[in-house]
């Protein structure tokens, strides 16, 4: 059992959108997306220790009595009627590298990530663009801010060995990410996702997706925007009130 300050898993952060659903139960794969993702209220870690021993983790508030969340189970154990979508998570935390003019040819993303992983940086996304006309390409992706400058410092001494023209740094930057299980099965998840930022004029740099999530990369400034209209055009908000984060940090 894990004691916070919020009283269980929400669908979104409470301190973003106070209509935020609290979630009775969430599988071990949809809580380590939500944790990958940003989401406070529990560490990776944590949830992996979880899965990996079959042992139900029970997340409640320290400040009411509320029966909180447990995370157990597998999604394939999942039945028909389960939520499409569990809940939408965001991060601040990340920065994002562009390396411009890559040559386009075997071996050169691998010295890239190479020297990056030197740095001991832990890459998240990643998108190549392949300039055909040219032989150049642009490799763009995330990582925690806080590694950033070791990460530059580190590809602008092997610019020269790779050839690459140019670094582009941005730390102004937001990550968004939608997970459920159910997105697995139902058709128009993606394009659904899609029309909500284009109806809140949210533009979006980068794309990654798995089984049960997808993430895109967008400014900061428009990430609160960003997950209220998300969490609003899946039909995740509660009508029982609003949320209540009573320490005020929702870890």
């Amino acid at each position: 059992e894990i004691y916070t300050d919020v009283d269980g898993v929400f669908t979104a952060d409470p301190r973003i959108v106070p209509t935020a659903r609290k979630l009775d139960t969430v599988t071990y794969e949809e809580m380590l997306e939500l944790a990958a993702c940003g989401a406070k209220v529990l560490m990776l870690r944590c949830v992996e220790y979880g899965r990996r021993s079959g042992v139900p983790i029970h997340v409640r508030s320290s400040f009411s009595t509320k029966p909180g969340t447990t995370v157990t189970g597998s999604m394939e154990d999942l039945p028909v009627e389960q939520a499409i979508i569990s809940g939408v998570a965001h991060d601040r935390s990340e920065a994002k590298i562009t390396v411009v003019g890559v040559p386009d040819s075997p071996g050169k993303a691998a010295e890239i990530f190479e020297a990056v992983a030197a740095e001991g940086v832990n890459i998240d996304m990643i998108v190549q663009n392949v300039a055909a006309t040219t032989g150049r390409t642009d490799v763009s992706f995330t990582l925690p801010k806080s590694d950033g400058p070791s990460a530059i410092a580190r590809l602008t001494a092997i610019q020269a060995e790779v050839g690459f023209e140019q670094l582009q740094y941005d730390d102004q930057i937001g990550k968004l990410s939608l997970v459920g299980a159910g997105m697995r099965s139902h058709p128009g998840v993606s394009a659904k996702f899609f029309r909500a930022m284009s109806s809140a004029g949210v533009n979006m740099e980068m794309i990654s997706t798995s089984e049960i999530r997808i993430s895109v990369v967008t400014r900061a400034d428009d990430l609160d925007l960003a997950v209220r209209t998300l969490h609003t055009a899946f039909d995740l908000d509660s009508v029982d009130g609003e949320a209540v984060v009573y320490g005020g940090t929702g870890r």
